[in-house]
């Protein structure tokens, strides 16, 4: 999916299919394009299909191998796109979540629950020996002595 294609949605739409709203996805855009810069061959994809493109991989959690077929490039590319516009992004430093220290002065109650998950010995039933696969009886070999084993016939 190509930004034109997407550019004329309403901005409930643009958010529910890009994750940002139009002015943070504008504002990321600026930052894209003043970071990044052309070294070496064109590239097939524009800046704002760049930036699409990444908000696709962290939003939908795509494979890279469909992101590319989407896009029509190669698997390598959208590694290489993705981890680009993420240190551009990150580099800006406008983009950040708060630290830990703001949210524990921000009033906010966290509720803890603790699953127990530990194994437990189920009782099974008592069964015979013959019973149980794979379990062998005491008695179940008969024990010759070597001397008769290899006598040789008369």
């Amino acid at each position: 999916m190509r930004y034109e294609t997407i550019e004329h949605l309403k901005e409930t739409d643009f958010k529910r299919l890009t994750g940002v709203q139009r002015a943070t996805f504008d504002l990321m855009l600026e930052v894209v394009q003043q970071g990044m810069h052309n070294f070496g061959r064109p590239t097939t994809l524009s800046r704002a299909d760049q930036l699409l493109m990444t908000l696709m991989y962290w939003r939908e959690y795509r494979t890279e191998f469909h992101i590319a077929q989407s896009y029509g490039v190669s698997e390598s590319t959208v590694c290489c796109t993705v981890q680009k516009v993420e240190d551009v992004l990150v580099r800006s430093g406008k983009f950040t979540l708060p630290g830990k220290k703001v949210l524990q002065l921000s009033g906010t109650i966290f509720e803890v629950v603790l699953v127990d998950a530990s194994e437990q010995q189920i009782e099974r039933p008592h069964l015979p020996w013959r019973a149980v696969p794979g379990k062998k009886a005491k008695n179940s070999t008969i024990v010759a002595k070597k001397d008769g084993i290899h006598k040789k016939r008369k």
